[in-house]
């Protein structure tokens, strides 16, 4: 059994920790330069806030709203992300760190019926101990264990369990094909063209098909929805073959030189 931990609104939730008076308010956190708003609070996706529009194009929302707008601090979020994983690694022997906001945890020593009692637990201590709200998700494949995250987030209990294989086609049976990890949106619009539009008609599709029609990758994908775990922890990580800097512009710019002196700052900063 694999369970997905999610920080919600990961950089917002960095900045409410340390400005409670935040909570329940709508707040974003900018990109490099405030550009774009990479997170989001709830309050802000209920403004239809959406994710990477430019400052410019929702100033008159964030006015009317009085949205809390903050440029990014990756130093902090770095940070918190190290205390959010040394508070995961407490609970289990096996954890693979998937982005600074994501791990996946092995829970195979624990019994099923102690499974959602032990998302709880998970839930509860990364808040008590770094501050920072958390969704779990725990199915038998990391791909269900993404699915049941999704599901989490609109629980209550910000915890869901995907073990009973009725359970788990109940779910499938609505759960758009866009959403599951590693599909995206143009896949899913090539699915759809073979009425496939939900993670079970991906399940319920023969597997060589898929791999026929498709690639071994989508095949590992079905397989992993059917509940076979075809993706195990990696708990060491290859080295990266590349490095990106990207930059994003605050305001529309529509002069040459304004543009080329941006550039050439940025050139000679990180060159």
């Amino acid at each position: 059994m694999f369970a997905l931990v999610d920080c919600n609104a990961f950089y917002v939730s960095c900045e409410r920790v340390f400005q409670p008076h935040l909570e329940g308010k709508p707040v974003i956190v900018l990109s490099s330069n405030d550009g774009c708003a990479i997170s989001r609070s709830n309050e802000a996706k209920a403004l239809g806030i959406k994710m990477g529009v430019p400052l410019f194009k929702i100033k008159d929302i964030v006015q009317k709203h009085k949205v809390h707008v903050f440029s990014s601090n990756f130093s902090l979020y770095g940070d918190m992300s190290s205390r959010v994983m040394a508070t995961l690694k407490t609970m289990s022997s096996s954890l693979e760190i998937y982005s600074v906001d994501e791990a996946f945890l092995d829970l195979s020593l624990v019994p099923q019926h102690e499974l959602f009692s032990q998302g709880c637990h998970i839930k509860t201590l990364v808040k008590q101990w770094t501050g920072i709200p958390v969704s779990v998700g725990i199915g038998p494949t990391k791909t269900l264990a993404k699915v049941a995250n999704h599901m989490a987030k609109k629980n209550p209990s910000g915890c869901c369990v995907l073990a009973d294989p009725q359970k788990i086609e109940e779910v499938l049976k609505t759960f758009p094909l866009q959403d599951i990890w590693g599909i995206g949106y143009q896949w899913s619009k090539k699915l759809s063209r073979f009425g496939m539009n939900t993670a079970l008609d991906l399940v319920q599709a023969e597997l060589g098909w898929i791999r026929k029609t498709f690639n071994i990758v989508l095949t590992r994908t079905a397989l992993e929805l059917k509940g076979t775990s075809c993706l195990s922890l990696e708990e060491v990580y290859p080295p990266k073959k590349a490095m990106v800097s990207s930059r994003s512009f605050g305001v529309p710019v529509s002069s040459f030189d304004v543009l080329r002196e941006a550039v050439s700052f940025h050139a000679c900063v990180f060159r």
